[in-house]
């Protein structure tokens, strides 16, 4: 069974080596991805603002928004209030699915940047490289089931070199480099595999869901393409995001979904004050009509069930910053893991078929031999 097992692993291996590094280099470059755009786009992300300075009316900041770029309608917003990091509009150019990003000085009203594609900016790019390998649904799907063998490589590795732990500082440094090889795959292997595990599990969730919601929602083919603002004109999202604050207690909106399809309402996603280290800055919802502006439902994590509260610490466990600058440096360095697990599995593999090429050869050499 082991050795069934074992050749398993390899194939599984030899299967999603490509996509599993592309997810690894990128994924290691997006623990950082807030401080890489900060530095290579200051003028979009940084705001200079005073301690004192307040929000301009978010009602406001979406007009100018509109106004400035006529031929798009609002498909979300991302809200920051920390006086350093600008705010982000999301639109969506009528009539089609075209995404775009906005960046404004949410304490000026200041357009910075003019809207671009989902995948301009380089951490962006890299972002939908991670995700979906730049093929959309059809990369969501690849990138799924490479984080299924990652799981099943991450397992399998567990019960292959259960017994490595006794040794596992131990390197035969002075040995042949096959042994070498075998030793280093052994221990980054064991030391990374829960990380990578939770890596895996967790991105895989976010493919399968995204999969999922594409297939329910526009399965069909029914794509509804935004062409006017599909909430009344009366509604007020300053109020609304002032009311969602006093609905759940120490809640600070941090991104605003608008309604840009039939069925949808608005909602605010947010933190809130909690003892729980993985609760997300998105982990409490205030939903409110799109026609009236009356308050819907609300869902406060500290009082939600543990399906949704496991659910919701996926986005920090997979990035890893729950803990701070600390954990992100570990997921970053555990996450360039599979580079070097795929080039010594690699090379131990091509190893082990040359040995047991040249052990064929000389059954060979010695049967003829015999025969004569």
């Amino acid at each position: 069974m082991r050795k069934t097992l074992f050749k398993w692993h390899s194939y599984g291996a030899l299967i999603a080596m490509l996509p599993l590094l592309i997810i690894s280099i990128t994924g290691s470059i997006l623990v950082f991805k807030v401080e890489i755009d900060s530095l290579l786009r200051p003028a979009h992300m940084v705001v200079d603002a005073e301690s004192t300075s307040e929000r301009v009316s978010l009602d406001t900041l979406m007009q100018t928004t509109l106004t400035a770029n006529p031929e798009y309608e609002l498909g979300g917003w991302e809200l920051f209030d920390d006086k350093q990091r600008s705010d982000a509009a999301y639109v969506i150019k009528r009539g089609t699915e075209d995404w775009g990003k906005v960046y404004i000085n949410q304490y000026s009203g200041e357009l910075l940047s003019q809207p671009q594609a989902m995948d301009h900016y380089i951490t962006d790019w890299l972002l939908e490289l991670h995700y979906s390998f730049l093929l959309h649904v059809k990369g969501a799907w690849v990138g799924f089931f490479a984080a299924l063998l990652m799981l099943f490589l991450g397992i399998s590795g567990i019960i292959l070199y259960r017994r490595f732990w006794a040794k596992i500082f131990t390197m035969r440094f002075n040995a042949v480099r096959r042994i070498l090889f075998s030793d280093i795959h052994k221990f980054i292997g064991i030391l990374s595999s829960p990380i990578l595990l939770i890596m895996a599990f967790t991105g895989g969730y976010w493919n399968i869901a995204g999969i999922l919601h594409e297939i329910n929602d526009h399965g069909d083919g029914g794509h509804v393409y935004i062409t006017a603002p599909l909430h009344s004109p009366d509604i007020s999202f300053e109020s609304l995001r002032q009311q969602s604050s006093q609905e759940i207690p120490t809640y600070q909106a941090g991104y605003l979904a608008m309604p840009h399809e039939p069925d949808r309402d608005i909602s605010f996603y947010g933190a809130v004050e909690t003892s729980n280290p993985l609760n997300s800055e998105y982990s409490s919802v205030v939903k409110f009509d799109k026609t009236t502006g009356e308050l819907l439902s609300k869902q406060d994590i500290r009082e939600a069930g543990f399906l949704m509260v496991f659910l919701d610490s996926f986005r920090k466990l997979h990035f890893g910053y729950f803990g701070g600058l600390l954990t992100r440096i570990i997921w970053c360095i555990v996450g360039l893991m599979p580079v070097f697990l795929g080039f010594t599995g690699l090379y131990l593999f091509w190893s082990r078929r040359k040995q047991k090429t040249a052990a064929k050869r000389s059954r060979i050499a010695i049967d003829a031999q015999s025969a004569t």
